[in-house]
């Protein structure tokens, strides 16, 4: 599945029909709305959400995840509504709202129970042209996303126009969603197209919607409260984090290649997305990884130290990387911001084989798994942390997602805000159709040129790996010019 902005998506004319929660708007009390209290506190990350979004409100407008997809035959509003209602109820952080007194500074929550949400279904009038349609959808999600309020998500269905000729219905309607990252995370993201289809179906077929059970984030952040209680600058992870960043005056690591000075006036980030490796491409890939010990995962990573090796000379390649934290079978299916980040750097040199470079890349991977277990926020307190991270690599295996083998059938697609932000993010996903690399960047000439230098670069170094099953390390060195005659 692709990971772009919404500007990339392929989105026709047509009519927007918006689906916003709501529970007990006429109420004079919360209680009497249906909001129970709710002691449960909130994960690490969440908080930190929350309270840096309560500092400068409008980063509330540039956080949200969501996704885009197709359900076959014309929409039954009725159907639909109570399939979005269903999919409500089984996630109870889609239900939740936690906030932060900004006089006090107290975190709380309240919880609408099973039952509780009714649903705004708002038609708009019919979109001629498919720029109405999107800009109508990014100024919906930019609006409706805010972590500061509830709901900090929202369905939106398009019927297109023109596809069936005359007056006949529509073949399919789109769906899309998006929520604010404090509730949802990208594994999330890539389980909802099968979600609320199978609901659909079952509200208009009767056919067993089948899905697995899943656990709730609520219970999550409790736990997960209990399991990192006590981190001080002395704890594991704190050391960890501190040496790390100490290799950089205290700053997170940078990306390989110069990206620019910080712009005066913030401007939206530029972007990409390339498909890397077929499927058998990416299986001949994963045996190449596997004769040197560690997997796909390693040689990823090791193909980044590669490739930024060659394009910067760098000797060592150090990021940040995200991890899931879904640790207990009863969180595969839930929907959260399960993630927690590690600090990955191991050596490059000039002349190793791929295969050294993957054994070092899986060890530092296993080494640094664990210090992702605590959330980084809480060691940013232990350690008086103010930087946040500037290069940050991600990868994911989705191939086993439920339905993953349809997304290109029903163009499913996931998708992010706008970000105006001076760093680089590189998300690589493995699925069914083979290996997707997208990022997010400056938009400025130098970042562009840098990250798709490094991008054509690591492409090389995939290929070598999946030609000839290695690739022999190439450090360009940044002090020996070239002599020419």
């Amino acid at each position: 599945m692709e990971f772009t902005e919404l500007v990339d998506y392929p989105i026709p004319a047509g009519t927007l029909t918006e689906w916003i929660p709501s529970v007990g708007p006429h109420a004079s009390t919360p209680e009497d709305a249906g909001w129970l209290p709710d002691d449960r506190p909130t994960s690490y990350v969440h908080e930190a959400h929350l309270r840096r979004t309560l500092a400068r409100p409008s980063a509330g407008r540039e956080s949200w995840l969501g996704t885009a997809f197709d359900i076959a035959g014309p929409l039954d509003t009725a159907a639909f509504r109570r399939a979005v209602l269903a999919w409500i109820d089984r996630h109870e952080g889609m239900r939740s709202n936690a906030t932060v007194d900004p006089d006090t500074g107290l975190l709380s929550r309240v919880t609408a129970p099973v039952g509780a949400t009714d649903i705004w279904v708002i038609q708009q009038d019919a979109c001629t042209q498919a720029g109405e349609v999107y800009q109508h959808l990014q100024h919906l999600f930019d609006e409706y996303t805010s972590p500061l309020v509830w709901p900090s998500y929202a369905f939106v269905t398009l019927e297109p126009t023109g596809h069936s000729g005359g007056d006949a219905a529509p073949d399919h309607f789109t769906v899309f969603f998006a929520a604010d990252h404090s509730i949802i995370d990208g594994l999330s993201i890539v389980l909802i197209a099968h979600e609320l289809t199978r609901l659909y179906e079952q509200e208009t077929t009767g056919a067993p919607a089948g899905l697995f059970p899943t656990g709730s984030y609520l219970d999550f952040g409790e736990l997960e409260r209990t399991l990192c209680s006590g981190v001080d600058r002395t704890h594991d992870a704190a050391v960890e984090w501190a040496n790390f960043l100490a290799e950089d005056g205290g700053r997170f690591p940078s990306f390989p290649l110069d990206i620019g000075p910080v712009p005066e006036v913030p401007i939206p980030q530029a972007g990409l997305s390339a498909w890397v490796l077929s499927p058998e491409e990416a299986d001949a890939f994963t045996v190449a990884c596997r004769r040197a010990g560690p997997g796909f995962s390693a040689g990823l990573m090791a193909s980044m130290g590669a490739a930024a090796a060659a394009v910067s000379g760098a000797g060592r390649f150090r990021a940040v990387t995200p991890m899931h934290t879904r640790h207990d079978p009863s969180w595969a299916a839930s929907l959260g911001w399960f993630v927690g980040v590690a600090p990955l750097a191991f050596d490059v040199a000039d002349g190793e084989s791929f295969g050294d470079v993957v054994v070092r890349a899986g060890a530092e991977i296993a080494r640094t798994r664990p210090i992702s277990r605590v959330p980084l926020d809480l060691v940013a307190e232990a350690i008086d942390l103010h930087d946040t991270p500037r290069f940050v690599v991600s990868f994911m295996d989705v191939r086993f997602a439920p339905d993953a083998r349809t997304w290109p059938d029903v163009n499913a697609r996931a998708l992010r805000s706008r970000k105006y932000d001076h760093d680089v993010y590189l998300w690589v996903h493995r699925t069914p159709q083979g290996v997707n690399i997208s990022a997010r960047f400056p938009s400025s000439e130098v970042a562009t040129a840098a990250v798709h230098r490094f991008v054509a670069e690591l492409r090389t170094v995939l290929s070598d790996v999946v030609t000839t099953g290695t690739h022999l390390v190439r450090a360009r060195s940044e002090l020996t010019p070239t002599l020419r005659n």
